[in-house]
């Protein structure tokens, strides 16, 4: 498995070894920093191409401007003292945890934890642990994924595929997606920057970031899942204890690596909170014990069910699933904490309310709101719909990070066909394009025959994968309303307008809750939000 790509002096080395749990391993804590130094380290990190050592070290330890001496100082536990405490609290936790069980005592402690060089794969199943958690990952907009460390691109060289018959194939395979991926950034930038040329009163530093994020957002499809990323995540005791045990129980090595060195990491600053997600803990093994014995009847049965099913309808967003009674619902909702009645009265109430009364009752929770980070009442929790979802590994990166909601994805595959960026279309990158992701389609069905799991780190983000969406009004109207906006990548802005056209569809009534959904294309996405960083950075 790889590990750190960067190296560090000794003394480099000695000054990193106070500030996070391990110098040379790709996984590692953060530790004796305030809280103001992890948020400012962790966001500079999906913006750079740098470790978080190398970011620690450059833009705060070494850098004069930061006061990061003066800062620190104002931590006095030691590397000895912390050892103590933690080992006092590790006596009292444990008490209450066996004494007690109560889980929610490991939302009491909370840990930074990094993790570098993994795929971009991983990266997503670590996500899928939403509840507790808070992840940020290396942006595909804002980095060039075409670098080279040692003469060799950056993607993940899995274990199994590694001694299997399909290791040279596999290699090649992803070099030439990145080979492709650098080959078409210099014409593809050329050729927007001629449709869209700067204007005046544009700046270079504005209009540059945000040709930039164009090129890039159009050209991430070539990159394979194995592509490598950089993630930070905080999360308290609970996540991490979850987290680790489900990467212990996939069947993929890396995950297990991950599970793994997550948990030694992770027990040298919070031990108590992460303990049972050892690999030999009884309840790590119960839990192994359950997934197993459930996902291998599951399989059989989907096995059997499968032959019986019709070929799946290749639709972009489909609503599947909505409760006709949602408008009476909602309606009881909002009065609910303004009256006295029970909900039960109040939806028997509402169900006899006229149109009009319901649509007064909708306004009056809208009209004031005067952006999108207004949010609207917990009540519009009590309406649900649930959407099929059919679209590429891209989108479903930038989608999936949602934390209120319930979904669920297949396995990668590339039987779903894949996107193709409007600016390549007609004329000649197109054909490199399609040719570089049409040869990855005969490598992964080659792997997919022996190997399907592994299979899935050949696949580039252009392929389709299907998943779904479970998600109440609130959340529904909060992601339309982010996802749409002008900056937003033009996938996944489709995908939110088309969800929130297809409830407004289905219930007129709604669309005030839509209010703030941008329906509108743009050519240069970007360019208006970079405008806007680069006059408040001026304004500072």
């Amino acid at each position: 498995m790889q590990e750190n790509y960067e190296e560090f002096s000794k003394s480099q080395l000695q000054i990193l070894d106070r500030y996070v749990s391990n110098p040379t391993s790709n996984v590692f804590v953060l530790r004796n920093l305030p809280e103001v130094i992890k948020g400012a380290l962790f966001s500079r990190y999906s913006r750079s191409c740098l470790g978080l050592r190398s970011l620690l070290l450059k833009d705060f330890i070494l850098n004069e401007e930061t006061a990061f001496g003066e800062i620190v100082s104002e931590v006095k536990d030691e590397v000895d003292a912390q050892v103590v405490a933690i080992k006092k609290a590790q006596n009292f936790y444990d008490r209450i945890l066996d004494g007690y069980g109560d889980d929610s005592i490991g939302e009491l402690g909370g840990a930074h934890l990094a993790l570098e060089n993994i795929s971009m794969l991983a990266a997503k199943e670590i996500e899928d642990s939403r509840i507790g958690g808070s992840p940020l990952e290396k942006s595909t907009r804002y980095i060039y994924f075409d670098q080279k460390v040692d003469g060799e691109y950056l993607f993940y060289k899995e274990d199994t595929l590694m001694t299997s018959a399909f290791r040279e194939t596999y290699l090649e395979t992803c070099v030439m997606l990145f080979d492709t991926y650098g080959k078409l950034i210099p014409p593809l930038t050329e050729q927007i920057e001629k449709s869209f040329p700067r204007e005046e009163n544009v700046s270079k530093v504005a209009y540059t970031a945000a040709l930039r994020a164009k090129v890039l957002d159009c050209l991430r499809g070539l990159l394979p899942a194995s592509a490598m990323t950089n993630m930070g995540v905080f999360g308290n005791g609970r996540f991490f204890e979850t987290m680790i045990q489900k990467l212990n129980n996939k069947n993929l090595l890396e995950f297990q690596h991950l599970g793994k060195k997550s948990y030694d990491e992770l027990s040298k600053v919070m031990p108590s909170f992460v303990r049972r997600s050892e690999q030999g803990h009884r309840h790590q093994k119960a839990f192994c014990q359950f997934k197993e014995k459930m996902d291998s009847k599951l399989k059989a049965l989907a096995s059997y069910h499968s032959e019986k099913i019709p070929a799946s309808e290749n639709q972009a967003v489909k609503l599947v699933d909505f409760d006709p009674t949602a408008p009476t619902k909602l309606a009881a909702g909002l009065l609910y904490e303004k009256c006295m009645s029970s909900l039960s009265d109040l939806q028997n109430y509402s169900t006899n309310m006229s149109d009009q009364e319901r649509m007064e009752l909708f306004a009056a929770t809208c009209d004031s709101r005067e952006n999108r980070r207004h949010k609207s009442p917990r009540a519009l929790e009590q309406v649900f719909f649930t959407f099929d979802l059919l679209a590429d590994f891209g989108v479903y990166r930038d989608l999936q990070r949602h934390r209120m909601l319930t979904q669920e994805r297949q396995l990668l595959t590339c039987d779903y066909g894949y996107y193709i960026p409007e600016e390549i279309k007609g004329n000649k990158m197109e054909k490199v394009y399609c040719d570089a992701l049409d040869q990855a389609k005969d490598v992964f069905d080659h792997i997919f025959v022996q190997l399907p799991e592994e299979a899935q780190y050949v696949v580039p983000m252009a392929y389709n994968v299907r998943w779904y969406f479970h998600v109440n009004l609130r959340a529904l109207q909060w992601m339309c309303e982010l996802r749409s906006s002008p900056q937003g990548h033009a996938s996944y802005r489709f995908l939110a307008q088309e969800m929130a056209c297809q409830v407004i569809k289905k219930f007129p009534e709604f669309s005030p809750f839509f209010k703030f959904v941008d329906f509108e294309g743009y050519d240069l996405g970007r360019l208006s939000a970079e405008i806007k960083q680069e006059t408040k950075a001026q304004t500072v």
